[in-house]
């Protein structure tokens, strides 16, 4: 096999997938972009109806492509869809859609990426950028099984018509959990349930959005290890809207429950209630399945990597991890610059680098 001829092989037609298309091409590799849905814009239509991004247009874009319209308002999500389609018409770069990844194994200096129809395609590197949309996390919780009413992840939650008068719980406290108990709120009576209390960051500071000082204080550019640090704690991003629904009783926040019984939940403090619906906003894992036959996942499925770039097979690298370099790694403002970084090794490893020094 000649890696100077096979492409490199992008899992992934999302967000992540095209910004590093578009970095994969600017190396002077040849970028192939494998998209499961029929459409190279990646889970966005399936998000909930009502979904805005929590940054202006004029910071969620990507480099030299901009949203177009008044740039500090906030996209819906059918706008980022439309950009996404846009922003890959025009890359010059071959786009399958309808074509999902089974697994990916080692062939020679490269890989063999085999898709779930059978064709066999043999890559010069492989770029991760399937996100974790199709992969949400669902805590367990004693019970479950056997409650009486319905349980959902906010995956799979779309608009507040269904649960018109019902008694609603949604799990989690961030923007997701916070955006979504809000507008049912309007139409049942809810409770967010959180493991700490609700942390609100204003989106404004001094007259300009919070994303005009995450860009120009550098604030993007921090390493994880640091966030973890100065953040400790899940933030939701607010215009004062969700914390006023809060304190005026809109909906209200209680300690996580602990169990599902029967038709109840029971609360932490021993009480029990009957609830309708639980809503679990409590994320989601990457979703990296095709890479087990690597070894390039921990037993959680998580992938073993610095930066995004693979600790355990030289060629892999990653796109679209949260938090994978910086606090805008899975955003559309921040993706493009990771895939420029992990462009680096992996196209030294396409071309031959360490032969070529004698190693």
């Amino acid at each position: 096999m000649n890696t100077s001829i096979d492409p490199v092989v992008i899992v992934g037609g999302g967000q992540s997938g095209l910004a590093a298309a578009r970095a994969v091409g600017d190396a002077g590799l040849r970028p192939l972009v494998l998209e499961s849905g029929p459409r190279p814009v990646g889970s966005w239509p399936s998000y909930y109806d009502s979904l805005t991004l929590f940054s202006p247009a004029a910071y969620s874009a990507y480099p030299g492509v901009a949203f177009g319209g008044d740039p500090d308002r906030y996209p819906s999500r059918d706008e980022v869809v439309a950009y996404l389609e846009r922003y890959a018409t025009g890359l010059d770069v071959e786009i399958r859609t309808n074509t999902r990844v089974e697994t990916v194994e080692p062939y020679g200096p490269g890989f063999l990426v085999q898709t779930v129809d059978g064709e066999r395609i043999a890559a010069a590197g492989v770029v991760a950028a399937t996100g974790s949309f199709s992969n949400p996390h669902l805590p367990t919780l004693p019970g479950r099984e056997g409650f009486a009413g319905e349980v959902l992840h906010v995956a799979d939650y779309r608009n507040p018509k269904p649960y018109v008068g019902r008694r609603v719980v949604v799990v989690g406290g961030g923007n997701s959990a916070v955006q979504v108990g809000y507008e049912l709120a309007e139409v049942a009576t809810v409770t967010l349930a959180t493991r700490a209390p609700l942390t609100f960051l204003p989106q404004r500071h001094g007259g300009k959005d919070l994303h005009y000082w995450l860009t120009s204080l550098g604030f993007d550019d921090l390493p994880p290890a640091w966030l973890a640090r100065i953040v400790g704690g899940t933030l939701v991003l607010d215009t004062g809207r969700y914390r006023d629904a809060l304190e005026s009783g809109r909906f209200d926040r209680r300690p996580m429950f602990t169990a599902f019984a029967g038709d109840d939940v029971v609360w932490a403090d021993g009480g029990r209630e009957q609830v309708d619906v639980v809503v679990f906003a409590t994320g989601y894992r990457p979703s990296l399945g095709y890479l087990r036959a690597l070894g390039a996942l921990d037993q959680e499925g998580t992938p073993l990597h610095a930066g995004g770039v693979s600790l355990t097979y030289p060629g892999l690298v990653y796109a679209g991890l949260e938090f994978q370099r910086s606090f805008s790694s899975n955003t559309l403002r921040g993706v493009s610059r990771d895939a420029e970084y992990v462009l680096g090794p992996l196209a030294a490893h396409v071309r031959g680098a360490p032969a070529a020094v004698g190693l």
